[in-house]
Parts: C-alpha cells; sequence; structure tokens
C-alpha cells in the first residue's frame, strides 16, 4: 500500500492548540500515515502587511507544539530550499522521493476559497487531494476540477492573530498554547514588541 501523507502548511506564528487538533482529525478521519507540519520560510502574502517571527523560531515552535504527538512530523523543507516557495514544488519533492506516495494538501476554509490563486494550481490539483477543514456549519465551494475532502473539526475559538496580541499584552495563554510551545516562546522572548521579530522581504508562496 502506498504511503498516505498529509501535507499541513502554514506560518505557525506560533502554532497552537486548534493547529494540531485539525492536524490529528485529518490524520485519524483520513487514515493517513503521516501528516507534516510544513513551516513555511517566507509567507509573502503576509510579510508584506506585517513583520514575521523568524524561520528558525517559527520551526522551534512547531517542533515543540509537536512534540509526543504520533503520526506529526515536522518539516523545514521549505525553508532548506529557500527563495520563494510553492505547495506544487514541495509536493513535487515529496513525490521525487516516493512516487508511490498519496498526498493530501490540508487547507482551512478561508484558503481553499483562494486556491486558484496558487502557483501552478491545476497542475497541483492533479497530484493531490485536498483536504478542507470546515466547522459544521461552514459552506464551502472549491473549482470542480479539485479532488477533495471536508473534514469536520471541534471548534477551537484560537488564531495566531489573537495570541500574538495576547502575548505582548501579557495576557493568559496556556489553555491555546501547548506549554512547550510556551516554553520555547519564553527562552527566545519571543512576541514580546516588535524587536523580537522582522520584517521578511523575499516571498513564500502557495
Amino acid at each position: 500500500m502506498p504511503l498516505r501523507i498529509g501535507l499541513f502548511g502554514g506560518t505557525f506564528d506560533p502554532p497552537h492548540v486548534g493547529h494540531i487538533a485539525a492536524a490529528v482529525n485529518v490524520r485519524h478521519a483520513l487514515l493517513l500515515d503521516r501528516v507534516l507540519m510544513m513551516v513555511a520560510s517566507d509567507p509573502y502574502q503576509k510579510s508584506t502587511t506585517r513583520s514575521i517571527t523568524p524561520a528558525d523560531a517559527r520551526l522551534a515552535m512547531t517542533r515543540a507544539a509537536c512534540d509526543g504527538v504520533p503520526g506529526l512530523e515536522v518539516s523545514d523543507a521549505e525553508i532548506v530550499r529557500g527563495g520563494q516557495s510553492y505547495t506544487f514544488d514541495t509536493v513535487c519533492d515529496i513525490r521525487a522521493s516516493s512516487p508511490d506516495v498519496e498526498v493530501f494538501v490540508i487547507v482551512g476554509g478561508d484558503t481553499a476559497a483562494r486556491v486558484e490563486t496558487w502557483h501552478r494550481w491545476r497542475e497541483l490539483a492533479e497530484m493531490v487531494d485536498f483536504v478542507v477543514i470546515a466547522r459544521n456549519d461552514d459552506e464551502l465551494t472549491l473549482p470542480s476540477s479539485i479532488k477533495w475532502t471536508r473534514v469536520d473539526t471541534p471548534i477551537i475559538e484560537c488564531s495566531s492573530t489573537d495570541l500574538r496580541r495576547r502575548l505582548r499584552e501579557g495576557d493568559d495563554t496556556t489553555h491555546l498554547l501547548p506549554r512547550t510551545v510556551l516554553g520555547v516562546i519564553h527562552a527566545r522572548h519571543l512576541y514580546e514588541d516588535d524587536s523580537s521579530r522582522q520584517q521578511v522581504t523575499a516571498g513564500t508562496a502557495k
């Protein structure tokens, strides 16, 4: 049987319980062998509007978040590759190393709505199945040429944007961030002020 791999890409700035719950739920729902948590090198669509925590710090937080969670594997492939990163290129690399692998690209509902803006999305759609993380009341529409599966996940009111604000203001985040992630944040003095972050200039696209 070919390996069934989920590809869950993101900025993870910071990674939170919602990310982990979604990855675990998708893995079990689709019987995936593992889910690759792919840390974006430079998310260009975000870096033009706000400062982004350096990639090495986001990678360390994501590794901490996934530590000990069965079936979740953190990947730095886009960071190592450097330059502009595209999901199409990442999938090509995965399939080159494992030709028989089945790849499932995991996205949220808001990202799914923008899939037609992705680099070489039609060719990507021929190589993968998309998995859309949704809530029970979400209405989802994707291009008819895309193979996709909806996976409903528990409602966790959590966003990285809100967490960054909470951390800057010193609010309690222990119910939204794994303790291991908080350890990295405190050790590296992340999110204390703008000096702990950097404006990135090279682009990463999906």
